[in-house]
């Protein structure tokens, strides 16, 4: 099962990370939490990796349609996405939205995700869109 909206741009990482946060705001997300996965890595194990973040992005709107949907899929909240280097290129990572439709098998998420995958992958476009 594929779980991923991913796009490749040729931008440098911080460039990428500051144009996705910008990308989520124009879509209404806000980023909640942030993990630098390459600094808690090398913090707490000395281990060496490609620069890795996490946002946890938010459209509170939503996210509490899903809420009231079903309580338990705060666990699937926020949405994810990643932004990483892949070699000379940057990865931008979204969970696909409609993991929670599969997961749960509940009908009343379904505009849910919809709305979300259509916002996510507005947000997408519009970094390709910008690359160029």
């Amino acid at each position: 099962m594929k779980y991923d909206r991913t796009i490749r741009l040729d931008s440098d990482f911080a460039t990428t990370v500051a144009a996705v946060r910008e990308a989520l705001a124009a879509q209404g997300f806000g980023v909640l939490t942030e993990i630098d996965v390459t600094a808690t890595l090398k913090a707490k194990l000395g281990a060496e990796m490609e620069d890795y973040l996490i946002l946890g992005a938010c459209n509170p709107p939503l996210a509490h349609r899903a809420l009231e949907a079903d309580r338990t899929i705060g666990l699937l909240l926020p949405c994810n996405v990643v932004v990483r280097r892949d070699g000379t290129t940057t990865l931008v990572q979204a969970l696909d939205p409609n993991v929670m439709v599969t997961m749960t098998g509940l009908a009343e998420l379904e505009s849910v995700a919809s709305e979300a995958t259509a916002r996510l992958d507005a947000a997408l476009a519009a970094l390709e869109g910008a690359k160029g």
